[in-house]
């Protein structure tokens, strides 16, 4: 019977993961209360931050093209936001938020600042301070740009 390998450092790839996928539900759950997404949130911070294009919100919400479509239009049918032109560039729409999707998203923020306290929370006032400034210095640095994979070239096979 084939052996596991040992590891020799610890798993990040899965705590980090679970931690993400844990919070994730946790924040989309406590967002539900007031009829957000977690997508719907994130959407409306990135636009209200600065003049964005849907693809520049997309990208910067890790979302494909459909899901940002969705998830506009949500917010669109809900009064949260609308697309416009751009006044830089009259070819390309923003996401503009109005002021009924500042009043929730600013509602939305205080919800995800209140999850993220909770889960920090166990831990020691000092270890907090090291969680956090470590997983920044990770997420900066060597954690800060995914790497695109190549596809692997196969020999072309000679048929006889």
């Amino acid at each position: 019977m084939a052996q596991l390998p040992e590891r020799t450092v610890p798993d990040l790839t899965g705590y980090l993961t679970h931690a993400g996928h844990v919070l994730e539900t946790q924040l989309s759950a406590a967002l539900a209360e007031i009829g957000l997404t977690l997508r719907m949130q994130c959407v409306l911070r990135h636009a209200l931050e600065a003049e964005r294009t849907q693809i520049q919100i997309a990208e910067l919400s890790y979302m494909d093209k459909t899901t940002m479509v969705v998830t506009v239009d949500a917010l669109e049918k809900a009064g949260y936001a609308e697309r416009r032109p751009s006044a830089t560039d009259r070819r390309a729409r923003i996401i503009a938020v109005t002021d009924a999707g500042a009043e929730i998203a600013a509602a939305g923020q205080q919800i995800v600042d209140r999850v993220h306290a909770e889960a920090l929370e166990a831990l020691t006032a000092p270890h907090r301070k090291t969680f956090v400034d470590s997983i920044t210095t990770l997420v900066d640095g060597p954690l800060a740009t995914p790497t695109t994979a190549q596809p692997v070239r196969r020999s072309r096979q000679r048929t006889s």
